[in-house]
């Protein structure tokens, strides 16, 4: 897939980190997903202590544990990265999205940047080829930098007022500047995809897009427990002729993609690590040469991460499985690919990479979701494989 030194989608700090992800073995045993945990670049197994990532997350001493329980040893994970950039060979373990039965939820509009394209989105009904009109336009209309504005703040809701009266309010203005945060189910349990798998695309879609993002793992008690990568895969034009298109555009086979692991909260890397990182996303065309590269700064989020967190667990909602929660992405390419003025859309084939310095990278190539691995593996499939191994 990649002529990349495995080293490449790894944190920079590999010795320091401590990293927790699930991978698919096939042993004489048995076959089925395993939680590993990789301490000073070693990768254990360690489903006989913890069978899942969620049982887990749930641990007071998810730290400690993590660091001392005892482990089946699989080798060094620079190996097991590099085993999974080719066509893994049968009985080498293939790395699965870290979470499992986890809910997966995603934070909506919270940068400057993508509030204005969604935006654009929706007056454009859809249609990239009037994008660039509409874009001129709201600049216009607008006028001000939303990334200094504190949603739900006196300024937010003031210029709320004026773009209503200006008849420019949106229902994206309403979650990007407005008190509420949006927050949507994003995929089921047990159906996101991991490092190097194929993410999907619905065929129906013309004007589609990659979303980098950062995502937390949280336990049923609402703590974060630490962050991994994530593709929350965005169809502009199908949200963009309705929002009430949300669900067939973001939750698809192989739409939602999370890994390579989890890093764990410690000494380390924290909540604030998070706040401070930068997200890189690089695009690879296939079939013509294409290449769109971007970064995106944490610290321009207009919703801080542990606000996301609450509005999402609370009294008002609990999750006893935990969640992941995508934070959101201030990406959406404009950059034109195929036609001058009609921005960027995905080829089938296109390698996305999405990294950070302190989480490594993440790495899925594009296919259409009817033709990727159809999502067969469920929750009750993930029970019934940990009963028959003795580990429940």
């Amino acid at each position: 897939m990649t002529s990349q030194k495995p080293t490449s989608y790894l944190p920079d700090d590999l010795q320091r980190a401590l990293l927790v992800g699930r991978v698919w073995r096939k042993t004489a045993a048995y076959e089925g997903p395993s939680v590993v945990v990789v301490r000073n670049g070693e990768v254990l197994d360690i489903t006989a202590s913890v069978p899942t990532t969620a049982d887990l997350f749930e641990r007071e001493d998810v730290v400690q544990f993590a660091r001392t329980v005892a482990g089946e040893a699989l080798g060094s994970v620079e190996k097991l990265v590099e085993a999974n950039l080719g066509a893994v060979q049968e009985d080498a373990p293939r790395l699965l999205a870290p979470n499992d039965v986890q809910a997966i939820k995603a934070c909506g509009v919270t940068f400057a940047v993508s509030l204005i394209e969604r935006v654009i989105e929706e007056q454009a009904g859809g249609d990239p080829a009037k994008a660039e009109e509409v874009r001129g336009t709201i600049a216009a209309t607008i006028g001000t930098d939303l990334s200094k504005i504190k949603p739900g703040s006196e300024a937010a809701m003031k210029l709320k007022a004026e773009l209503e009266r200006r008849g420019a309010w949106s229902q994206y203005m309403e979650v990007g500047i407005g008190p509420d945060a949006e927050v949507f189910s994003k995929s089921q349990p047990m159906s996101a995809v991991g490092f190097a798998a194929d993410v999907g695309l619905l065929a129906a879609s013309k004007w589609n897009n990659p979303e980098p993002e950062i995502v937390l793992a949280v336990n049923s008690r609402g703590e974060v427990v630490g962050a991994t990568l994530g593709n929350d895969v965005n169809l502009r034009d199908i949200e963009g002729r309705s929002a009430l298109l949300l669900g067939k555009c973001k939750d698809n086979n192989a739409s939602c993609a999370i890994g390579p692991f989890v890093r764990l909260f410690d000494d380390s890397f924290d909540l604030d690590s998070v706040r401070k990182t930068s997200v890189s996303l690089r695009v690879e065309g296939a079939d013509d040469g294409f290449v769109l590269e971007g970064v995106s700064h944490m610290s321009e989020i207009s919703r801080d991460p542990a606000d996301l967190v609450a509005q999402t667990w609370g009294r008002h909602h609990q999750y006893p499985d935990g969640f992941m929660l995508f934070l959101g992405t201030m990406f959406s390419p404009i950059k034109d690919r195929d036609t001058k003025g009609g921005g960027f859309t995905h080829h089938l084939g296109d390698k996305v990479t999405i990294s950070t310095p302190e989480l490594g990278a993440l790495i899925n190539t594009v296919r259409l979701s009817t033709e990727v691995a159809p999502w067969t593996f469920g929750v009750r499939a993930l029970y019934r494989n940990l009963a028959s191994r003795g580990v429940l």
